[in-house]
């Protein structure tokens, strides 16, 4: 009950700052427009990637770029979580050190970082078939997927649909069970309806995004240490956000549409699962741990002290060592 009223909360809060940004918007006519072009207009385009090697998957609804590390016999997956100028960016540092004893593949999913950001319909379902379609037709063969916040539960999804394809689950702050699991309800459909207006809704998306909005963002609901939130993170998720298109798949997350839940799926879930949570995360908090432990009776769980909502950002070594035990068990 505390996880739900967390989250109806924090709804309530995306939901008010949307709707100001949709309010300020409109406030005069012509004005949303401009200011639309002059973001756009200063918006840098995002560096070269220095990670791995860069690939290109070419999906029926539009290109994914992923990076290819390392080498080994069973691959390991990483999937960002999602929220304003996320990618695959945030594993570097854990794919770096990985890539020494694996096969590392990290992509950025349809509609966030160097991939394309189509005008669709985004929602749970099309990130599950793509991630399905990702590991059939690049990894092709049984892959441990590492999932953070609400790619979490579309692993779990194809962990239980198709067991075939995932040979172990390394879940980071997890969303699909007490948060993230909602249906939208009409006033998400609304604030998302709105939200897709070609002006109203791209400037009320640029006020959530500006450069304070991600700040705030990254320091309250992301980051426990402050200090690392610094002038080129905050820029690095701004020119992500501000990517043409890119607006598509926010609106849907920031109105609930990607939300997925998995609560029902986790007896069925056969394969070896690893839990990792910040122990200063907000959405969804460690307490929240509890919801799947109580499910997943083989489940282990590490909790990282000094962490928020991404541990593998902020502390990667000490991440990579915890899983690393987990997959010498897995792979064997």
């Amino acid at each position: 009950m505390a996880a739900e009223r967390r989250e109806e909360t924090q709804r309530r809060k995306r939901r008010k700052r949307l709707i100001q940004g949709l309010a300020v918007g409109s406030a005069a006519v012509g004005l949303p427009a401009l200011a639309n072009l002059l973001v756009s207009r200063h918006a840098r385009r995002l560096p070269p990637v220095r990670w791995g090697s860069g690939h290109r998957y070419a999906w029926h609804a539009g290109e994914v770029l992923f990076q290819r590390l390392g080498d080994g016999d069973v691959p390991l997956v990483l999937l960002h979580a999602f929220g304003p100028g996320h990618s695959a960016a945030e594993w570097r540092r854990v794919a770096e050190q990985l890539a020494h004893s694996h096969q590392v593949i990290a992509p950025d999913l349809l509609g966030w970082g160097r991939s394309d950001r189509p005008s669709l319909a985004y929602d749970g379902e099309l990130y599950i078939r793509l991630i399905t379609d990702f590991l059939e037709d690049v990894v092709g063969t049984r892959a441990v997927i590492i999932a953070a916040g609400l790619s979490a539960a579309y692993a779990v999804q194809i962990a239980a649909d198709r067991p075939e394809l995932i040979r172990a689950l390394a879940l980071v702050g997890p969303l699909g069970i007490g948060q993230g699991e909602d249906e939208p309800d009409l006033k998400d459909a609304v604030v998302h309806r709105l939200l897709r207006l070609p002006i109203l809704g791209t400037a009320a998306l640029n006020l959530y995004t500006s450069r304070s909005g991600i700040a705030h963002y990254l320091r309250r609901e992301v980051y426990a240490n402050e200090a690392l939130v610094d002038d080129r993170l905050v820029d690095e998720h701004y020119r992500s956000s501000h990517l043409p298109g890119a607006h598509h798949a926010l609106a849907a997350y920031a109105s609930g549409y990607l939300n997925h839940g998995v609560r029902d799926l986790l007896a069925s879930i056969g394969q070896p699962v690893w839990l990792a949570w910040g122990r200063h995360a907000a959405s969804p908090a460690v307490a929240t741990s509890d919801l799947w432990l109580n499910r997943l009776e083989q489940a282990n769980l590490d909790v990282f002290e000094h962490c928020g909502a991404l541990p593998h950002a902020e502390s990667p070594e000490e991440l990579v060592h915890k899983l690393g035990q987990f997959l010498g068990n897995a792979t064997r």
